[in-house]
Parts: structure tokens; sequence; C-alpha cells
């Protein structure tokens, strides 16, 4: 099986006929259009968006009770004035009923459509049917008058408004309501987390559901969509209450556990990131992943690819999945929403498969560095918020999905995040407090991925110490990687993969660095200093409109963990190459650099200081926000820059300045960079991108060679591939070529006058050109290549390349080729 389990979720809109047949015709007709996916699962499941889990929490034991649930399109429960909005018609503003006259649910209800789901769905998809109820902590989905009349008191949380989001560690009044798992009513000072799993033991086991889903950060602290929290306010941390935070989180999931001990949790988590979590709210992932509370761990975040944030998104996930709570994770697609009036798929994506593309090229490595990959799939929703199920949707979207799962990633791509997931809560609840090192990374990382960075593998630190013992396992990849703390297995493991040819780079303050590392990068501590300064980029820069850019970087210590803090502590050293300096009242810091000596064996190190180019005075939102190009340099893209030091080029030409100024006054941390990603399947490598403005150029070269997209043709400039890309894209390249100008194109041919063998590539436009060709496992001794082809291509000018294997990976190299060439096995 592809899946051990695909999940439609679904909400109780289509259900508006409370027939028998009816219903059993809607639920026929969502597993059909879904059964070409159900059938590669293990197990399938329905996950009921019945209300916003006030169901649960009202639960009194009766079937015949109603209950209020999601029939609404808008906000249920509005916690705010929009002042944009002052009649109040927005769907923000005020909810809308999807249809007149909804019908009534009760519990009763409820418990048939579950018998109804799991026996049609068998009969179906042949697979077994699981059901998952839902509880969300916010205002949007169903009217509550539990949490917003009865019991506000356990929202302390601001997300959405005033007292607007349930936090999982309040406490509840007293009241003398009759609940299933209270029928004395809750006594005073009752742990949340206590009543809800007793609500939900009841509930769940009663209505016949198998497990239960916490909704939109539920469980991973206070404030679960926004960079401020518990133990940020924006202007500083507040260290000390960490510890305590951490021991509230544990004891509602220890609470939650005690009351409800079998039912498996999944989650959405928050839409952040795990430093970005553990230094706004103190939460303690970690201990939740290795608490044993039979839970799954988070998804990737819809929230910030809707926002076109990939950066958030990507970071994001890697951060979750670097290390697990057991040996699965899930992928999820947003293809409707059935509360706001809109559907990704077909209006925010625009029928476009980026976020498609984009998080499911993400390899998640273990320890010994071999690629785990996603074992489950989640549909956001099948329904749209008019209870409609259009048959396009699914039609589209599976191809899509089954495209980029079956060519997926099956090795390291060519960066590798080496994520510090234990580091980072020890520098949180550790003391001194290193809180603000924890801040710093996650958010500049998100901003260099929106800059145009392509990592989408990611290894924990604990991972990485084990996988290196083979150090072969990484060495066609580039480690990225927070400067690592001294006498640490992390560093060590470091500076043994570069002296024996490995690559690295590191970004981060170095007051904690050995001073064997700094010796290798040839950096010395300095005063550090913060503040405005005269940024000289010494690498190849983009290709922009002289208005684009620019030449001052803000860097705001607060959100950068620190000043500008390095400088070359020998200038005359032939092994390194500054990249980048940063220039403030007559003194200098090295804002980036790179070192390679000869002993190393080819290896190299780069070091990026690292600024988190936002604005301090806008932290009142949900996310930084970016300050503009025109004000300050974006400080992440020299990331990006950084990786020429290893012979990888990814450089924008845009010559227009109106779309980067455009996105630089919006409030939302848009992209203004096209943005690539890079898998590995079967020696190929797989390009994934997205584009936010069409009118981009790209231009390509990595230390294999320029890549020629099979498909393609290209304008060499300098040995760099140029391409205009559409919005959203993902090509397979086994063909890099060295060749400074001309126009080089591969694409796919028919093999139809040879027998036994199934692929053949013309790759055209050749001068004097080095060949490197990714072959797949196993085709080395059919392989042919045919210098200016002639029909039927069984004689003439045969090449014979020379096989390879080294730091560029496995292939086949043909030098000194002019002409076209055809590529058949």
């Amino acid at each position: 099986m592809d899946f051990r389990n695909v999940t439609l979720e679904v909400s109780l809109k289509p259900f508006h006929d409370p027939s028998d047949a009816a219903t059993r015709a809607v639920a026929r007709r969502m597993f059909e259009q879904w059964k070409l996916l159900c059938v590669r699962a293990e197990t399938v499941s329905v996950m009921l968006w019945a209300a916003d889990g006030s169901e649960i929490l009202d639960y009194r034991g009766s079937l015949d009770d109603a209950f209020e649930w999601a029939y609404w399109i808008g906000g249920a429960n509005p916690r705010s004035a929009n002042p944009g909005d002052p009649d109040r018609v927005g769907l923000h503003s005020r909810p809308y009923p999807y249809r007149e006259n909804p019908r009534r649910f009760t519990y009763g209800a409820l418990k048939a459509l579950n018998a109804i789901l799991k026996e049609v769905g068998r009969e179906v998809t042949g697979r077994p049917i699981r059901v998952g109820a839902t509880f969300d902590p916010g205002p949007e989905f169903a009217i509550s008058s539990f949490k917003y009349e009865r019991h506000n008191e356990i929202c302390s949380s601001g997300t959405m408004g005033r007292s607007s989001f349930v936090c999982c560690y309040e406490t509840l009044n007293g009241d003398h309501v009759a609940y299933a798992g209270f029928p004395e009513g809750i006594p005073e000072g009752t742990p949340f987390g206590a009543f809800l799993g007793r609500q939900s033991q009841h509930f769940l086991r009663d209505l016949g559901f198998d497990y239960i889903w916490f909704s939109n950060g539920f469980g991973f602290g206070l404030e679960t969509w926004a960079l401020r929290g518990a133990v940020f306010d924006g202007k500083s941390f507040s260290a000390a209450r960490c510890e305590e935070v951490r021991g509230k989180i544990i004891g509602f999931w220890e609470s939650f556990r005690r009351e409800c001990p079998d039912f498996p949790i999944e989650t959405r988590g928050t839409n952040l990131s795990t430093g970005m979590d553990l230094s706004s709210d103190a939460a303690p992932l970690r201990d939740i992943y290795r608490g044993g509370f039979r839970m799954e761990p988070p998804p990737n975040s819809p929230w910030a690819a809707l926002n076109g944030d990939f950066g958030l998104e990507l970071i994001g996930w890697m951060s979750h999945i670097a290390e697990l709570p057991g040996d699965s994770y899930p992928f999820r697609y947003y293809p409707h929403d059935p509360w706001w009036n809109n559907s990704p798929w077909l209006d925010r994506y625009g029928r476009e498969p980026h976020d498609i593309y984009l998080p499911l090229s993400v390899a998640r490595l273990d320890e010994q560095a071999r690629v785990t990959r996603p074992t489950s799939i989640n549909f956001l929703t099948v329904d749209d918020s008019y209870g409609e199920m259009p048959d396009r949707v699914p039609r589209e979207v599976i191809p899509h999905i089954l495209d980029a799962w079956e060519t997926g990633p099956d090795a390291p791509g060519p960066l590798v995040w080496v994520y510090p997931f234990d580091e980072y809560h020890d520098w949180t609840y550790g003391l001194p407090s290193r809180i603000d090192e924890v801040f710093f990374g996650d958010w500049f990382m998100r901003g260099a991925v929106n800059n145009g960075l392509p990592l989408n593998s990611v290894i924990s630190t604990r991972s990485f110490v084990q996988a290196t013992a083979d150090p072969a396992r990484l060495t066609e990849s580039i480690l990225v990687s927070r400067v690592p703390d001294a006498g640490t297995e992390w560093e060590s493991g470091f500076l043994g993969f570069v002296e024996q040819g490995g690559r690295v780079l590191l970004y981060g303050p170095v007051s904690r660095a050995s001073e064997r590392l700094l010796q290798a990068l040839n950096v010395a501590p300095a005063e550090p200093l913060s503040g405005e300064f005269d940024l000289a980029v010494r690498t190849h820069p983009d290709l922009l409109h002289p208005d684009a850019l620019t030449s001052k970087l803000v860097h705001p210590a607060l959100f950068s963990a620190g000043g500008m803090d390095g400088v070359v502590a020998e200038p005359a050293d032939a092994a390194t190459r500054v990249l980048v300096t940063a220039a403030q009242g007559g003194q200098t810091r090295c804002a980036a650099l790179s070192r390679a000596l000869p002993e190393w064996h080819g290896g190299g190190l780069a070091w990026v200081r690292g600024t988190v180019s936002c604005d301090p005075e806008q932290v009142g939102g949900h996310l930084l926000v970016p300050l503009r190009a025109r004000v300050s340099y974006p400080g992440e893209r020299l990331m990006r820059l950084a990786l020429q030091a290893f012979g990888f080029e990814i450089l924008i030409e845009k010559q227009s300045p109106y779309r980067l100024e455009r996105l630089m006054e919006t409030a939302l941390p848009e992209l203004t960079c096209p943005l690539t990603c890079i898998a590995r399947h079967r020696n190929a490598f797989f390009f994934s991108g997205y584009t936010p403005d069409t009118t981009y150029r790209v231009h390509l070269r990595l230390p294999q060679g320029a890549p020629i997209l099979t498909g393609y043709e290209t304008l060499l400039d300098g040995g760099r591939a140029t391409y205009s890309m559409p919005r959203a894209w993902r090509r397979e390249c086994r063909v890099f070529v060295e060749q400074q100008q001309g126009e080089v194109g591969c694409r796919t041919v028919s093999p139809s006058t040879v027998y036994g063998l199934r692929n053949r590539w013309l790759v055209s436009g050749l001068r004097d050109a080095t060949v490197r060709f990714y072959h797949e496992p196993g085709s080395e001794s059919r392989l042919t290549m045919l210098r200016n082809p002639a029909w039927p291509f069984i004689q003439g000018d045969f090449i014979r390349p020379v096989a390879k294997h080294d730091r560029l990976g496995s292939y086949l190299e043909a030098p000194g080729v002019t002409g076209d060439v055809m590529i058949t096995w």
C-alpha cells in the first residue's frame, strides 16, 4: 500500500436530507470521488466537522438531544468589531446560514451517520473505515454558548478577538449542569483537560467515533497562531515563565489522557514552527512527543500556504517532523473550506498544484539518513461552504497528488537542514535561557526559504550525529545548520564531515562557537552591533531593477539573537572568501564568508550571520512583517547567495519594480522571490517551484552543472540555465551540462525503433559541452548515447560515457560534446 491512511474531512452540510437513502447516496458519492486514492491506503478515515467541539463539551448523555452544528458560512461567534465593515455585512462580522432552514441534528442522528459512513465506505473502497470527531478552540465554526457565554473563562487567548480561543491549560468555573461525564456539574477549578477528556470518552464511545482531532493549535500553547504568546509579548521574552508554562501544557495532556486513555489523538498543530512555538509560548513539543500520549504529529499548515508564506509552511513542517512521537506523520491538503466561502483549489490556488508539489518534495531523514515519507494524507475538506462536492476537484487534484507521491524523494536532497530539535528545547528551559536564539533560528530560516533557499530535506541533530558515522550517507548534500555549540557531538560531526570532503553552510551568532570551529571559519568574535548597516555583497547578485533593493541592512537585535558579532580573523588568508560585509560608523562586521582548505579534500565551510529583516514596530499581528526591500536589504536572502561558495547558484531576474513594490507594501509576508525545491528520486532531480510573478526569470546552476529540465529549452548565460516558469511547476531533470552560452533543450521522444527499451530523450544545442547524465539505477548496461542521431537511431556515432561516483553523485559523464545527443535506456 502507498499510504497507511487517507482521511476525507467533511462537514455535515452535504447531509441536509436526513433520509437514510439520501445519506447513503451522499456517502457513496464522496467515497467514489476519492476512490482512486482510498484503494491505495490500508485504512480510510472520515473526519467529521460536525460543530466546533462544543457538541462534546455540552454532551449530556442523551442521543435525543439536539446540538448546535456548523451550518454557517462566516464566523459563528464574532469576537471583535471590524472597522472596515461598519455595517457588519462581511463574513468576519456576522455568519450566514448555508441554506434556508438547515436540518436539525441530534446526537442520535450523528451516531447513525457514523454507522452509515463505515458501512458505505467499506462497500465502496474495500477498506476499514474510521470516523473521527473534532475539537476546535476558536469561535469560527458553530455557535457555542459553552465557550462564549457560560465558560468564557477558558478562552484566555485573543487570537481572533477578545477572549476568542480556548487555552488548553485553563481551569473551569463551577456549574450545576448535568453533563455526561459530570452528572453533578463541573466542580470549581476543574482543569479543562480533565473535563474535555472525560466528556470525549463518553461522546466518542457512545456515538461510535474512533479518534479525536485537536484543531487549530489546541494543546500546544496559548497563542497558537501568533508570534506573541505566554513568554513573548513582542518586545521582550519572559524566560522565567518557561518552566511554569511547560508544566501547564504537559498537565493538559496528562489530565486529558487520564480521562480518555485509549482513543487516538490526531493534531493540527500550530501555524508556526517548533522554535517559534517554544520562544513565544514555551510549547514543549519534545515532551508531548515523548510523553506516551498516543498522538500523531501535526501535518503541514494549510494556513501559511493560503497566505503565500511557503517558507513558514515548509520550515514549520520540517521542524515538527525532524523528530517524531512514533513512525508516522501526515500530509494535509486544502481543496475546500466548509466555513469561509472559498475553495482553495479553485480560487486561492487557481487550480495550480504548488501546495502539493512543494510540501511533497520534503524528505525527512532518520538516523541512517534514509528518507521517511508521510504515511497518510488528509483532505480538508471534500465539501465546500455550501455543502457541495464538485467532481472537478478530486478529478483535478488526485493526479497531482499521485504524480508527486510516485516520484517523491527517496534520498537526501541537495540541501539538508540539520535541525536542533533537542537543543532548542534545552535552550528554552535551561539556565541561563537562550530563548532569543531559539526565536531567531526558525524565523530566519522562514525568511531564507521565502527568499529562494531551496531547502526541503531535514534531519534532527540527534539523527545527524548517528548518520555521520558513515559520512558517505550525506556526501552529495550541503548541510545547513545553526552554528553549533562548542564541544558538542553536533559540532564535531560537522567538522569531521567537512574534513572528509563535505560541505556545510552555517548561520547564526558565533559567541558560543568553539575555537576549533572559529579557526576553521577564520572568524573572530567581535563586539555585537545592531541597527543600520551599509551592506557590500560580493557574490553574483540577483538581476533586479535598480530601485528594487537597497544596500542598507537593518539588523534588529531582538529578533536576530543579538548584534552582528563576527569579523574575519586573518584577512590575508587565501582560503577565505568574504561574501558580504556590513559597515556601521567606521566598524565592519562580516555578514557572510566561506572557506575551503586543500586538506579538506574538496570540502568547505560557509557562514552567514543572519538577520531577521522584520519591522520591530509591527508585532501586533500574527506574524513578523518583513521590512520593505527599499528600506532594508532582506538579510535572509544571503543564505541563497552564500550557496555560490559551493558552486550552487540560484539567481532571480526581474526588471520591473512594480510587483516587488506592491508586495512589499502589504502586511502579509508574501513572496518576493520564486521558490524552488529539489528532491531526488531514482537518481533524478525533481525540481518543483512556485512563481509569485510569472515575469520573473530564474537562473540555475548546481555543482553538477546547468540543469536541463525535461521538456524545456533554456538559454545558457555564464554557465547558468535560465527559465521563465509558470505559477506552479514540477520537472524531472537527469541532464546537467557544463557550457557557457547557447540554447540547450531536453525533450522526451518515442523509443519506437528499438525493442525492450522504454525511455528516449533528445538533448539538443550542445557546444563542446560536458554532459552529466543521472541514470536510473541499474540502467547503465543498456543505456546508449548517440551523437547527432539519424532515424532509425540504430547506427551512428555512439558516445562511451564514463561512469562516475563522487560528491556530485552517480552519473555518466561525456566531455567535449557538440550537437545533439539521443539518450536511450
